[in-house]
């Protein structure tokens, strides 16, 4: 597909956005309004996947009459992971797009991305990654992107002989300030993440059977490792009104504890090649004493956890999610 020149003239690349739910409608309109205030010379259209969400989300949805609106309900819920595998492909089929932007339902532009997406000189690179902030400003950690440590060998010292084991291989601050050059990068989240029709033709898409945790770091380095570039761009910026995190270290629900491991377990591999297995040892205590935080509900962590390690180092994919909700039983 011809790309647009994307240097502030007419010819636009045609940006098409993949929106997931679940059961967070009020987040939801503040997400659609947003993009949907996007002239549609930047957003051509905005492909919804609800993952048979139970709040009133459909309802709504059918209530939305914008012509650039494609709801996609799913019967079921199938996770972040399936959510982003049907919404990437309702767009690559029939929407035409130079290029797709996917994030959360509680993630969007902020006001004048993606007018600055289409302003970046983009040759060279194959998919890209917005700046990711909180709402009240601060950087937002869980999106941050980062380098593959075992790919790079200053990156991986720096990360093995720094106390702030993640700032070795994460970027810091001073890479997102504004009007700082992009920069290229190996691992993302799917919260404002570009990437171009070619790639996905190329690497096809996200792997519904994770479910959710890590889909998107094993998308991305996968992307990497078939040869892509992925860019940085500060000046895309993305705000993320997450509050799903817990002061104490517990997983709620439960359940979350096999997906969050197991996928781990397959990043990790991924990312590590033959070093994985003596990295067991540093991981494998630390997520053992993790247990500790979920005081009443150890028996069913452990189990989780187990059941996770077990199929994370065999490589296991697509379990039930009812079975894993017996295991958190």
């Amino acid at each position: 597909m011809e790309q647009g020149t994307g240097q502030g003239g007419t010819d636009r690349r045609r940006l098409v956005a993949v929106v997931v739910t679940y059961n967070r409608l009020a987040q939801l309109k503040v997400t659609l309004s947003r993009l949907l205030a996007v002239p549609p010379a930047d957003l051509a259209a905005v492909v919804v996947v609800d993952n048979a969400s139970t709040d009133g989300t459909g309802d709504w949805l059918q209530t939305q009459h914008d012509s650039r609106l494609d709801l996609r309900p799913l019967p079921d819920n199938r996770g972040g992971a399936g959510g982003f595998e049907a919404g990437m492909k309702a767009a690559m089929a029939d929407h035409a797009p130079d290029w797709i932007v996917v994030m959360d339902d509680d993630a969007r532009p902020q006001e004048g991305a993606l007018a600055a997406f289409h302003a970046m000189d983009l040759d060279g690179w194959d998919a890209a990654a917005a700046a990711v902030f909180f709402p009240d400003g601060r950087i937002c950690e869980m999106n941050r992107p980062s380098r593959n440590p075992f790919w790079h060998l200053p990156i991986f010292l720096r990360t093995v002989f720094r106390v702030g084991r993640r700032s070795g291989f994460h970027l810091g601050a001073p890479d997102y300030a504004a009007g700082a050059a992009p920069i290229r990068i190996d691992i993302t989240s799917f919260v404002g993440f570009f990437v171009s029709a070619t790639m996905v033709e190329k690497i096809g898409y996200p792997d519904p059977s994770l479910f959710v945790y890590g889909d998107d770091g094993i998308y991305t380095l996968g992307l990497s490792r078939a040869g892509g570039r992925i860019g940085f761009l500060p000046s895309v910026r993305f705000e993320h009104d997450c509050s799903t995190l817990s002061d104490d270290g517990r997983f709620r629900p439960l359940w979350k504890v096999y997906y969050y491991h197991r996928n781990l377990l397959i990043l990790y591999r991924l990312a590590a090649g033959w070093i994985f297995w003596p990295l067991l040892l540093v991981v494998l205590p630390k997520w053992l004493w993790k247990g500790r935080a979920h005081g009443g509900q150890r028996r069913a962590f452990y189990r989780l956890l187990g059941r996770a390690i077990r199929d994370g180092l065999l490589g296991t994919r697509g379990v039930p999610h009812r079975e894993i909700l017996k295991l958190a039983e």
